[in-house]
């Protein structure tokens, strides 16, 4: 299975941690443009997203891409 993985950038991280890293980096307001869904937009929060984005997996899967676009734009890190 891990083998399978190998490429995969999103291994081992989790939606929380994902999440964490947008809002410290692009805040709140920018992860409301780049992906248009309420809880972002309305009184967000880490819980009241992390609980929408389990349950909607085209809104998680527009997180993670904008998570990758993210990390591309970042200096490498060590």
């Amino acid at each position: 299975m891990a083998a399978t993985q190998i490429n995969n950038p999103l291994h081992g991280l989790t939606l929380e941690k994902i999440l964490s890293e947008l809002i410290e980096g692009v805040g709140w307001a920018e992860m409301g443009r780049q992906v248009e869904i309420r809880c972002f937009t309305h009184e967000p929060s880490l819980s009241s997203s992390l609980r929408f984005l389990r349950r909607t997996p085209w809104a998680r899967a527009k997180v993670e891409a904008l998570y990758l676009q993210y990390q591309r734009g970042q200096p490498n890190r060590t």
